[in-house]
């Protein structure tokens, strides 16, 4: 690691510690040229698939558009913010898990649907009835018999 003082290439790590949930490590930096003490954090760099709407359009998964569709559907519903936050950790780990490099917008879709449904009945009728179009009642009759089942 190059000291961000001296440009020295050649520093030494004094400690190793992990933070933020085991997720990162924080690591304390001596430059060996000028002395002077830093910190630095390292974390897991994973790729996400692309999505690929139903147009053919292709766009990099951006989870604050997903956060903000899933806070719609969970509006005035009695979710903490830590579930929503689990929530949204399990849909980005399942769609690495899927160890694409291009996942279908259907898809995504559909994984948000299965947690929702765990979730809150409500929030998965609400993005349902978003995400499949919904055109008449007989729609929304299907998607909260699907939400109790």
């Amino acid at each position: 690691m190059r000291c961000p003082f001296c440009s020295n290439p050649d520093t030494k790590v004094i400690d190793s510690r992990l933070v933020a949930d085991a997720s990162q490590v924080k690591r304390r930096r001596a430059c060996n040229e000028c002395n002077v003490r830093f910190t630095t954090f390292e974390s897991v760099e994973l790729s996400l698939p692309r999505i690929v709407k139903t147009n053919g359009d292709r766009e990099t998964y951006d989870s604050s558009k997903l956060r903000r569709g899933v806070i719609r559907a969970l509006e005035k519903r009695p979710v903490s913010s830590e579930q929503l936050e689990a929530m949204l950790d399990r849909v980005q780990r399942r769609l690495q898990a899927i160890s694409e490099r291009e996942v279908p917008s259907q898809r995504l879709g559909e994984i948000v649907m299965s947690e929702l449904k765990t979730l809150d009945a409500v929030a998965y009728v609400r993005f349902a009835s978003v995400y499949k179009s919904f055109q008449d009642v007989a729609d929304f009759v299907n998607a909260v018999n699907e939400a109790n089942e």
